[in-house]
């Protein structure tokens, strides 16, 4: 029943990129496939807050406990669309070697936790918390082929990104990377792919928080050349006059 909800959970996401493709047909194939992601990002982060927060059990203390139906079927749902956008990175060679590791260690942590019939709770939190951030990525890749990146929504989006990702994803992934290291029910294999996914989250987070300085500090800069040329062009009027 498992590899059937994957199997059509994957037809789904193709289909469903078909769709997008026959809609959006001047666009590219990559701004189809990404409005495919935002479209799971949405779809899993919901679902995932309500196995989470609503349905349960609490990861950071039930923590490799037995897969419960809702469980099961969120993580159908994230893997066949892991299956899809892997397939889709290999054709087409867009993402790097980090993002590719990524997808296989998230592919992996899901079958294992479907396969063993336990530790759903916490890898849906995970799933939850590496998601949460993926509709304003894709978001931001949106604006900026429509050319509206250089602007407050742009900041907006980038500023939202960043502090979501820091918090979510680092903050409160490392209090349930404690949570899974520390329970006696986790067993190691999955303790190990937390180790990995947390390994990841952490190199993410550096190569954003180089991008956050980078666009900071050219954000400062010109607005001090902005206001250089308004102190000059203030000058040459108060001079005339």
């Amino acid at each position: 029943m498992t590899v059937l909800e994957v199997i059509c959970s994957l037809i789904g996401w193709f289909c469903l990129y078909l769709v997008f493709c026959w809609t959006f047909s001047q666009r590219g194939p990559e701004w189809n496939c990404r409005l495919v992601t935002f479209t799971h990002g949405v779809l899993i982060v919901l679902l995932t807050a309500y196995v989470v927060f609503v349905d349960g059990p609490w990861p950071f203390t039930h923590a490799g406990t037995e897969n419960t139906e809702l469980q099961t079927l969120a993580l159908a749902v994230c893997l066949g669309y892991f299956f899809f956008d892997l397939g889709w990175c290999v054709c087409h060679r867009t993402e790097g070697a980090v993002m590719m590791a990524h997808h296989a260690a998230s592919i992996l942590g899901i079958l294992l936790a479907l396969s063993m019939g336990v530790s759903g709770c916490e890898t849906c939190g995970v799933i939850f918390g590496s998601e949460i951030t993926n509709p304003l990525l894709q978001t931001r890749w949106f604006i900026r082929q429509l050319g509206l990146y250089d602007s407050l929504l742009g900041d907006a989006v980038d500023l939202l990104f960043i502090l979501l990702f820091a918090f979510v994803r680092v903050g409160v992934g490392t209090v349930m990377f404690y949570c899974e290291l520390t329970s006696s029910r986790t067993s190691l294999i999955m303790k190990l792919g937390g180790v990995v996914m947390y390994g990841l989250a952490w190199v993410f987070m550096v190569d954003i928080a180089r991008f956050g300085y980078k666009k900071s500090r050219a954000k400062y800069k010109k607005w001090k050349e902005n206001h250089k040329c308004k102190e000059k062009s203030a000058g040459v009027v108060k001079h005339q006059s």
